[in-house]
């Protein structure tokens, strides 16, 4: 637990926050992308190509502006720390949703 918090004193709290939006962001854009432009016709398949080729060029951007100076840089203080977050948010939903059916189903 104390190399989270170390991580996020280490990289700050809003550059991990505008690199995880950027990179869940660029994830989106990519699949949504690759689905409008495989379903979809005329001008909206080329919307969804561009958006794919944005959801490939952001990560690239980051990565030669962020994570080629600092080795251990994405893994370490970005993707771990993201996917505790991540993993704790979904185990409480779901903990939290199971709670709120048992209580409905009871009543």
């Amino acid at each position: 637990m104390a190399f989270i918090w170390t991580a996020i004193s280490d990289a700050g709290v809003w550059t991990i926050f505008l690199e995880t939006f950027l990179l869940v962001m660029s994830v989106v854009f990519i699949l949504l992308g690759a689905l409008t432009a495989y379903f979809g016709s005329g001008k909206s398949r080329i919307a969804g190509i561009s958006l794919a080729i944005v959801g490939v060029v952001i990560p690239l951007i980051m990565y030669f502006l962020y994570w080629a100076k600092e080795v251990g840089h994405f893994t370490n203080d970005l993707l771990l720390p993201g996917l505790i977050y991540v993993g704790g948010a979904l185990v409480g939903l779901i903990v939290g949703f199971l709670v709120f059916l048992g209580i409905i189903m009871k009543t």
